[in-house]
């Protein structure tokens, strides 16, 4: 395994690291891992809930003890300076959200022990079309302090009654499946998604775990390993390293039952169908090469819809804050990245939105395009678009921010439509329809119709539009049409990512042979066997400011204290959170 290099300096971006070359794991390797944990299939099927729990409360102490490291090493791969508050981002999707979706899991498994199956938290209702709803979040009081008021819920596939709810949890508990071998590719472009998919494999449905690295990731090897080293001597994981040859022989390894994996549609088709004309042919025809069971996350153009309002400044520059987010955050390397931002054309108060939209991008420091394939993907758009806006300072490393500003909503074929840049790259599109029902009408059929994709999605509207009796009922209408995974009121829709409690993955109804962003729920710690999407409303303006803003500016200092507080949630840690939280 090779140790991290120490970066070099950049200099007018701070930090740019030497990136590692990651080891690949010889065949032999790659078979002695499948080989271990398929010898321990058994025993992890016969494991108690308890015994579980108790080797997650090891996980979350161990990966505290790696926390800093885990932070600091990928602040440095992306090129920023591990004490300035931007690299907090690091820690927040990093070492907080890995140990938060394991103690949500552990909390499950402690429930499943003493009740039979997890507690839903929050309250079960039907909705007016016939939809069964779950309050899931906040979790617990922590969560109405830490999370700024939010709530989340989990709404059920049709069919799905209250009566009948409890029997779709903990399948993997009520009825014992045969042992598996999962084969977990993991993701490149954010530390916690590969070992989120391992405890949502290993706990939720009860398979033990191959999980291959991305070589982007290969700076956290050693981190991960050792975060996650209870499970790995407990013989039910094992972690190995390299590229596209050594995942495609573990995808065809006899040894191993299912696959998931967290990357591109296009990934996921040359493993299922194989490539160029004859991998074509065989997706036309359903005749796939790999005919195991398999789960994906498989990306999204992540639609951000503005409803038209009456909003005050102060309401307008902290939506701007939290737009510019969507992009900048991981330099835009993320499936929740803000790809369209849909407004209505007519709206009095879009320019000075979309102006302050610059403003906070210029404000933002670029970002090391550490990603394979971003500047090629870039310039994709760049030339496609030469009427693009660049904002900041771009150079060999860094790639400046990109708006694309004014897109028809009939420009169907435009690449901003079909294609995810995965980079610094957003796009507006404008929807004729100043009222919020005409609007809300419109915009939610071109995101269902014209956007690639099924992942999330995001919607913002003020209270006052919410307390319109012609207002509210346009939104709940749009929420229920929007064929989406995730969606989030107010808040950028990670926050179904990050909440640990709220399913993770595509609209369900996806084939194979259309894969669009995927098949399967990870994140899904009160395991439930139907769900539909899920749906997180914030308030309009939250306070104190949310800790994954760009422009927060202690950040750094507030997110150790949030790791510490998620692995034993000791009340005396709690002033320093409040302390550093109010000033950012």
């Amino acid at each position: 395994m090779t140790a991290p290099a120490e970066p070099i300096r950049a200099a007018a971006h701070g930090y740019t690291p030497r990136l590692p070359v990651p080891m690949d794991s010889p065949r032999a390797a790659l078979d002695q891992a499948v080989a271990t944990v398929r010898a321990n299939r058994d025993a992890w099927i016969a494991t108690p809930p308890e015994a579980r729990a108790r080797l997650l409360d090891e996980v979350m102490r161990a990966t505290a003890a790696v926390a800093d490291r885990w932070t600091e090493l990928s602040a440095r791969h992306e090129g920023m300076d591990p004490d300035s508050a931007a690299a907090a981002e690091e820690g927040i999707v990093g070492p907080y959200l890995f140990i938060r979706g394991a103690r949500l899991h552990r909390d499950a498994l402690r429930d499943i022990a003493r009740l039979g199956r997890p507690r839903i938290p929050g309250p079960v209702r039907i909705l007016p079309n016939g939809q069964v709803t779950a309050r899931v979040f906040p979790v617990d009081i922590w969560d109405n302090l830490l999370f700024l008021g939010s709530v989340g819920d989990v709404w059920m596939e049709p069919g799905v009654t209250v009566e009948g709810l409890a029997a779709t949890q903990a399948e993997a508990y009520r009825t014992p499946p045969p042992g598996r071998v999962c084969l977990v590719l993991g993701a490149g472009n954010a530390s916690s998604i590969g070992p989120l998919d391992i405890i949502q494999k290993l706990f939720v449905e009860s398979q033990v775990v191959v999980c291959k690295s991305h070589p982007v990731m290969a700076h956290l090897a050693e981190v991960h390993e050792a975060a996650m080293a209870p499970l790995v001597r407990a013989g039910v994981l094992r972690f190995v390293h390299g590229g596209a040859p050594e995942g495609s022989y573990l995808c065809d390894h006899p040894d191993v039952d299912a696959i998931h994996i967290t990357g591109s549609d296009r990934t996921y088709e040359a493993i299922v169908f194989g490539t160029g004309p004859d991998g074509a042919e065989r997706k036309r025809r359903d005749n796939p090469l790999v005919t195991k069971p398999f789960s994906a996350e498989l990306g999204n153009l992540t639609p951000i819809i503005v409803v038209p309002g009456r909003w005050s400044g102060r309401e307008l520059a902290y939506h701007a804050d939290n737009i510019a987010t969507m992009l900048t955050n991981n330099a835009g390397f993320n499936c929740t990245t803000s790809r369209v931002i849909v407004t209505a054309e007519g709206w009095p108060q879009r320019t000075a939105l979309m102006d302050l939209v610059r403003q906070r991008l210029a404000a933002t420091p670029t970002r090391l395009a550490y990603y394979p394939g971003a500047r090629e993907r870039f310039a994709t758009f760049a030339d496609i678009h030469p009427e693009a806006e660049l904002i900041g300072t771009g150079d060999d490393a860094h790639l400046p921010w990109m708006l694309i500003g004014g897109l028809s909503p009939d420009a169907v074929g435009d690449p901003c439509y079909r294609m995810e840049a995965f980079c610094s790259v957003t796009a507006e599109t404008t929807i004729p329809g100043n009222d919020v029902e005409t609007f809300l009408a419109r915009a939610t059929t071109f995101a269902n119709d014209a956007l690639w994709g099924t992942l999330n999605a995001t919607m913002i509207v003020d209270p006052r539009t919410m307390r319109d009796p012609a207002g509210r009922p346009a939104v709940e209408l749009a929420i229920e049409q929007l064929r989406y995974g995730a969606i989030s009121l107010n808040h950028w829709s990670a926050i179904g990512y990050g909440s640990g409690v709220t399913p993770w993955g595509a609209f369900p109804g996806h084939h194979r042979t259309d894969i669009g962003s995927g098949i399967g729920f990870v994140h899904n710690p009160l395991m439930f066997g139907r769900p539909q999407k899920s749906v997180v409303r914030s308030p309009f303006v939250a306070w104190p400011k949310p800790v994954w803003f760009g422009s927060h500016r202690t950040a750094h200092r507030l997110v150790p204290h949030l790791v510490r507080f998620e692995v034993d949630q000791a009340l005396y840690r709690l002033p320093a959170i409040a302390f550093h939280a109010l000033r950012g």
